[in-house]
């Protein structure tokens, strides 16, 4: 298992939020430190990851759980 630096929940939170939230998380992180997203629906699990990806961040690991909700292990990447 991959070693967790920070975890964000945004289970509650909604499109375009789910992104914004995770970016600003991974702002604060060093590049190569990792941040492990809990997230709840089709529209961010599909829109998260590939927005992180399209900006040079990592995504390490991705499960669901049986209740619905997704754990995204993101890698930060040099660029911000």
């Amino acid at each position: 298992m991959q070693h967790v630096t920070r975890e964000l929940d945004i289970t509650s939170d909604i499109c375009p939020m789910t992104f914004v939230r995770t970016r600003l998380a991974l702002d604060r992180l060093n590049p190569g430190e990792t941040l492990l997203v809990s997230l709840r629906g089709e529209e961010p699990l599909r829109n998260v990851p590939r927005s992180l990806a399209e900006q040079g961040h990592e995504v390490l690991s991705l499960e669901t759980d049986p209740a619905g909700i997704s754990r995204l292990l993101i890698r930060r990447g040099a660029a911000g």
